[in-house]
């Protein structure tokens, strides 16, 4: 163990002097390093192009047409049978397409309409609030509202709910088609709230 240490410390020892760079520049012989000039071959000459050949001139052949004209083909369109019968007389037109009578959902001009003001809501009138709620109405056959519901909003909900209940008191005159009416027509209704002017 000791001859390791010792081993060591001389290694270290060779190495921090420079004893060992002088050990090896003894060991080793100095390179020697010659500049070769490469020699170039000498190629030989292209051989020369081959000589230019004369092609004769090609000929071609005129195309075969063959065109056939039949002289006892009639025309397509000539008069082949002539009668001496008159032609019976074309049908007549057909009826015009029958017009379907329509009238359009509206209010009954007989009916007694309920009033809005009798629908104000007291805090809406309390708070100065006014607006217009649309409401969607649907009518049965008897003028008489099914369903009503709010369609645009008047900014405020108690008037859009008091409009509802307007709109479900309203009497129509239902639409018709052909003189029938049109049972479940639906429309729009504005009812405005608004406070007299002071």
């Amino acid at each position: 163990m000791v001859a390791l240490i010792l081993f060591h410390i001389v290694l270290f020892w060779a190495l921090k002097s420079g004893l060992a760079v002088k050990l090896l520049e003894s060991i080793t012989e100095p390179i020697k390093v010659d500049i070769v000039n490469e020699v170039k071959e000498e190629e030989p000459p292209p051989p020369p192009p081959p000589p230019k050949m004369e092609l004769p001139p090609v000929e071609v052949p005129p195309p075969v047409i063959d065109i056939t004209i039949t002289a006892d083909a009639p025309p397509t369109n000539a008069i082949s049978n002539v009668t001496d019968k008159p032609q019976p007389p074309a049908p007549p037109p057909p009826p015009p397409p029958r017009q379907v009578v329509r009238t359009a959902l509206k209010l009954n001009p007989k009916s007694t309409q309920p009033s809005v003001d009798d629908y104000y809501p007291e805090t809406s009138r309390r708070l100065e609030e006014e607006g217009v709620a649309k409401i969607k109405v649907c009518v049965g056959t008897n003028g008489r509202v099914k369903t009503a519901e709010t369609e645009e909003t008047s900014g405020v909900q108690r008037l859009d709910e008091a409009g509802v209940k307007v709109a479900k008191l309203l009497r129509f005159t239902p639409p018709t088609v052909d003189g029938k009416p049109v049972d479940d027509a639906c429309g729009t209704v504005p009812i405005r709230f608004q406070l007299p002017k002071r």
